[in-house]
């Protein structure tokens, strides 16, 4: 299947017969179709398949330093856990330790429709990012206690003098509606 695929996806204007298709008909891709996928650059197990879609698709790069991730996280707790904001701060001071933005940790872990309470942060880092940490810390398994939860949430509040958040910044293009281009 990937094969006509990818074929279509770089000639649609040609019609193709599938292999198991009944009809003696010739498929093709509407030109109306567009294809937004993702993929996360810390996965190198899928190499060879990379290249195949490299040429044949327009690639853009997203990270959570960087606009429009930056600030995602901050203003989605802003308006559905105003009391829980302190995790954009942890999760901004873990990803500055991890100090490798294709490793970076992303804002989806929490962005949570059922709500956000201290307990399913705990769970979220200890089931989902803890270990994912891990993996990316592999010949570096000492390092792993800097990156648990209770640690890094110290570590941002006691560099909070002013009254706002560490990693929180008020102009970060994402709540005044403003657009940066990179």
């Amino acid at each position: 299947m990937f094969g006509e695929l990818y074929f279509l996806l770089e000639y649609r204007d040609t019609g193709i017969r599938l292999q198991y298709s009944d009809s003696d008909e010739d498929f093709t891709l509407p030109k109306n179709l567009f294809i937004i996928g993702t993929m996360n650059t810390a996965d190198r197990s899928i190499a060879m398949v990379d290249w195949a879609l490299r040429r044949r698709f327009y690639f853009v790069e997203f990270h959570p330093e960087r606009w429009p991730v930056d600030g995602v996280l901050h203003e989605w707790l802003r308006q559905h856990a105003n009391d829980m904001e302190w995790v954009a701060a942890v999760v901004k001071e873990a990803n500055q330790r991890l100090a490798d933005s294709d490793a970076a940790i992303g804002p989806s872990y929490f962005m949570r429709p059922e709500g956000l309470t201290e307990e399913k942060v705990a769970l979220i880092w200890k089931h989902s990012v803890l270990p994912y940490i891990a993996e990316r810390l592999f010949n570096e398994r000492g390092r792993l206690a800097e990156f648990e939860l209770e640690r890094l949430r110290k570590a941002v509040s006691s560099g909070s003098a002013d009254g706002n958040a560490p990693g929180t910044d008020e102009g970060d293009g994402i709540a005044g509606g403003e657009v940066e281009e990179s």
